[in-house]
Order: structure tokens, then sequence, then C-alpha cells
């Protein structure tokens, strides 16, 4: 194996070894008016310090509890390098950390992006910035910072990785769940835009024995490739969610619905002694749900413990309350639906009633 020489006559650069520190400083100039953009109260929205600053007391919080989450996107990332799309990434990075923010009851107040690969791509790159740009503009949170990663050796020609970290506040004693979930409590859905980002190395391995690729046609979708509705971002709740929380005084708990599907979050805000009844024929599950199981021969079981199947979040709201909640959410652009409610612990957290109707 031949190597190639150090470039210049005073031997190794950093350049030879694969790291581009111009190609940095390049993005870092391209994505300053992107961050800037996502400025709120509580931040500058300046970069190139060592840390990002929030001011909590600028941002109007008077006794804040701070809640941090930090996700990445997976294996979906594999689509968007594969097909070429990487504007959207970025909101899916965003929605995975502050949905599970505002479901504690938080504000999302601030973001940090981690963006690693073997050779920087400043196109690329600053395509995924965009898109965390974007997503934090629609959860409300100003992006205060981040890391780029040059690490050749490490990815494969072309390849990246993104992990997303966020912070919010909460007002003391405003935090959810809150203690009186109960039995007779309405469960609401608010529904997803699709696959999100959870269960893709499901999706991938079914376009394999499929024999698919990204380009061909979405034969439940007029005129989209499979590719551009499985990048479809996950959508952010969090400006919806904190409007409802502000006007009415009837969500008890939040869950965000991800890897594991209905059958593993729900649980997560349940009392010991309550289980939840869920109707599924309630559930309007986006056509892609239908597609995966039939292609894949996907049992509607494995379906609702791989996918959130139609529904995003789910809201626990006590009964008389539910229709201003509902009305609230639907104002704000929310498609709601009630799909069940709180009962007396069975023989599982989550019972289903009847069927999605996904065709395996």
């Amino acid at each position: 194996m031949s190597h190639s020489k150090p470039s210049g006559s005073n031997g190794l650069t950093y350049a030879d070894a694969g790291v581009d520190i111009d190609a940095g400083n390049a993005l870092v100039n391209r994505i300053k008016p992107l961050v800037k953009a996502t400025s709120r109260p509580g931040a500058d929205s300046d970069i190139g310090g060592f840390g990002g600053l929030f001011d909590l007391k600028g941002a109007g919080f008077d006794d804040p509890i701070l809640v941090a989450a930090n996700d990445g996107v997976g294996t979906k990332l594999k689509i968007a390098i594969e097909t070429g799309q990487h504007r959207t990434v970025g909101i899916d990075l965003v929605a995975m950390c502050v949905n599970d923010l505002v479901v504690q009851g938080a504000e999302p107040l601030f973001f940090l992006d981690y963006f690693a690969t073997g050779s920087l791509d400043v196109d690329i790159a600053s395509d995924v910035v965009a898109g965390i740009a974007d997503g934090c503009k629609l959860a409300g949170a100003a992006l205060i910072g981040g890391e780029t990663a040059e690490m050749p050796g490490m990815y494969k020609e072309g390849d990246y990785d993104l992990a997303g970290f966020s912070v919010g506040a909460v007002e003391r004693g405003q935090i959810l769940p809150r203690k009186d979930v109960a039995q007779g409590d309405v469960l609401l859905g608010l529904a997803s835009s699709g696959v999100h980002s959870n269960g893709y190395s499901m999706v991938r391995k079914i376009m394999e024995l499929a024999g698919l690729s990204w380009s061909d046609a979405a034969s439940f979708e007029n005129g989209k490739t499979l590719g551009s509705v499985l990048m479809e971002p996950t959508r952010i709740y969090v400006k919806p969610l904190l409007s409802a929380l502000k006007q009415t005084g009837g969500i008890k708990a939040l869950a965000h619905i991800t890897g594991g599907g209905l059958p593993e979050n729900l649980p997560r805000v349940l009392p010991e002694n309550c289980s939840a009844r869920i109707d599924l024929s309630s559930i309007d599950a986006p056509a892609v749900f239908s597609w995966l199981a039939k292609t894949g021969g996907v049992a509607e079981k494995e379906m609702l413990r791989t996918f959130n199947c139609g529904v995003g979040m789910v809201i626990v709201v006590a009964d008389d309350e539910a229709d201003d909640v509902a009305r609230v959410l639907e104002n704000e652009g929310e498609r709601v639906t009630r799909i069940g409610r709180i009962e007396a612990e069975g023989d599982a957290p989550v019972l289903f009633d009847n069927s999605l109707g996904l065709s395996a």
C-alpha cells in the first residue's frame, strides 16, 4: 500500500491527517445567521465561545426547575445519507429532545447539537444545521452552541452522526405528571406526522427484504417516493401543548410516543393501580403504517411496540375538561382524537380494544 507524502516542506499537517480546519471555520461562518435566527429571551445566540449562556431571569422564570434531555435520530440518518435529503433530520433531532421536555411541563429554552463525520462536507453539515435551526424555531428554543467533530477513520465516506441536547424549565409546582391521574381520566391522542424517528431499523429491513429502493414510488402517497414519505420529520408538539397548559388546567400527564410505542411509553405516566384502555379503531393511522405492516408481514402487536402507529403524543386529562383541552390544541393546528381512558389495573398496563386495521 502506498502512502501520500506530507504536503509542504515542513512535514505533516492536520489536513494530511484528514482534518480540515478551514472547512470547520467555513461551516461556522455559514451557520451563524441560522443560529442567530433562533434567538429568544434569555439567549443572545452568539456562537464561537467555549460555552453557551442562558439567562433564566431574562426568560421570565421566577422559581424554575431545569429539565434536560438528549437524543439522536437513529438509523433514519441512513436514509438521509442514501437519499441526499439532509435538511429535515435536524428537525427530527430537535423534536426527539424537546418533545421529551414538554411532557414534563417544561418550556424548552436552549439546544446544542453534536455533528460527527469522517470528512467534513460543509454543504451537508450546513443543511443539517439549517434543519436544527428550523426545529429550534418550531420549539421556541435557542440554538446556543454545538460541536462539529471531524474524525477520519471513524466513519465511512459520506456518513455522519447526530446527537442533540436540550434544557427546559418549568415553574416549581407545575411539573408533570401530576399526582392526581386517576380512573376515569380521558386519553387524547395527537396525530403523528408519520413514522417520526423510531423503528427505522425495521423500516430498512422491510425495504431490503422487499427489494425496494428509496426512489421507488410510494403507492399509498400520490406523487411521492418511499424516501420522501419516510423522511417526513417528527412533529414538534411543544407550542400547542404549552398553550393548552397555560389556557386550561385539565392536563394531568403527557406521554411522548417513541420507541416501544404505546405499550412502552404510556405506562411511564400511569399510577401503579391503573391501566390505560385504548380503542385502536379510534386511531386513524397514516397509510405508511399499513404499507409497512403489509410489505413486511408485521403483526399488529409488533407494529404497536415498534412504531407510534399514528399517535405521537398522548394527553391524560380530566373527563370534564377534555373538550376544552382538545379545542385549544385544535386551534393550534393539532389533530386530536379521544383514544381511550384510565381504568382500574388490568392484566397489562396498556389494554387494547379492537384493531388498527393494519394489513399484515
